[in-house]
């Protein structure tokens, strides 16, 4: 399984990390090009794929792929 946060969408509100059930998401330690911290994957095998964070992000900033492909 592959998340994928989209740096161009995102603009670290990080609903993200504080929803997500099983704490998949952190809060970077870097900023971006933007200045931003956004939330990295730092458990992506605890996912169950309940799309809470797909659901919560206002930016449309996440993607959960299953089947590994871009």
């Amino acid at each position: 399984m592959i998340i994928k946060v989209n740096e161009k969408f995102c603009k670290g509100c990080n609903l993200c990390t504080e929803f997500c059930p099983l704490k998949v998401y952190e809060k970077s330690k870097k900023l971006n090009k933007k200045g931003i911290y956004v939330p990295i994957p730092v458990n992506p095998e605890k996912c169950t794929k309940c799309g809470l964070c797909t659901l919560i992000c206002p930016d449309q900033a996440i993607k959960v792929d299953e089947n590994n492909e871009n």
